[in-house]
């Protein structure tokens, strides 16, 4: 470890700056957790930078957006960092955390869970939003000033969820094939159950579309792509309910819908460069 508390895995050179994975004990996931680290040229100059946190989906580590989603040329040549975690504890185990793709390890939903045995470690949202910003701003040269958040699918729902719930954390938010109103969708609803327990009104406090009737509203427009050959569009992702939502709430929202594009990074690939560049532009402002 070093004096930061963050042990180096790996560095390497891309694009004139560093992609660096790397791993720390976590008090909120009780227990090691990895993430990733792209600083731009401008950093390893000396700069302080603006960072884009980024939330993968299902099943995803710290690892799938940097190997798959090729946004560091873009994030080098706008003097942005890029910062990716894990989805989930994976050093604390409880029974039945492996015996779906879609719960439990690869699944945690970016919120802090309630019910036991699952809060004493999927404490997700604490670490997304307190504790590896905390981490990854003493370690490196990033302004903590200056942050802004995407997502892709269940990164999308925290992605979303997560600026709404709090605000001033980040400058922007956007998402791609976002879980938009995990209440009403199965993944959601097998989630929450799990994570929260029955009552619904719990659950609404982490669905974007419910905070946004309830009077959240995100900093800028958030950018929103979707492919329409999707497989999960109809039955879980339901962009139309993100788009009747900001409009009963009077918010702004660009949603982007592509024919022939489904659910997969090579989705994520083609728009990943637009995501980091509506990023840039609010941070710029910031």
């Amino acid at each position: 470890m070093t004096a930061e508390g963050v042990a180096v895995r790996s560095e390497q050179r891309c694009f004139g700056g560093v992609q660096g994975f790397y791993e720390h004990a976590s008090a909120a996931c009780a227990g090691p957790m990895r993430f990733a680290v792209y600083l731009p040229p401008a950093a390893i100059a000396g700069a302080r930078v603006p960072a884009l946190y980024y939330l993968a989906g299902l099943t995803c580590t710290e690892e799938t957006f940097v190997i798959k989603g090729g946004a560091q040329r873009v994030a080098a040549a706008l003097g942005i960092a890029i910062v990716t975690c894990d989805t989930s504890p994976r050093a604390a185990r409880f029974p039945g955390d492996d015996a779906a793709w879609d719960f439990g390890q690869g699944a945690g939903f970016y919120l802090d869970a309630t019910e036991a045995p699952w809060r004493d470690a999927y404490r997700m949202e604490t670490y997304v939003v307190d504790e590896l910003p905390r981490v990854v701003e003493a370690r490196f040269p990033i302004d903590g000033a200056r942050r802004a958040v995407t997502g892709h699918s269940m990164g999308g729902h925290g992605a979303l969820s997560l600026a709404l719930r709090h605000p001033g954390r980040f400058v922007s938010a956007s998402a791609l094939a976002p879980i938009v109103a995990p209440s009403q969708v199965p993944w959601g609803e097998k989630a929450f159950a799990g994570y929260l327990g029955a009552d619904r009104a719990a659950w609404a406090a982490h669905d974007t579309c419910a905070l946004l009737a309830a009077g959240r509203r995100f900093p800028r427009a958030p950018l929103v792509d979707q492919g329409l050959a999707d497989k999960f569009l109809d039955r879980e992702l339901r962009p139309a309910l993100l788009r009747e939502a900001c409009a009963a709430a009077g918010q702004d929202l660009t949603l982007r819908l592509h024919d022939g594009y489904d659910h997969s990074y090579y989705f994520v690939a083609t728009f990943a460069e637009d995501h980091v560049r509506f990023a840039a532009t609010a941070l710029a402002g910031a």
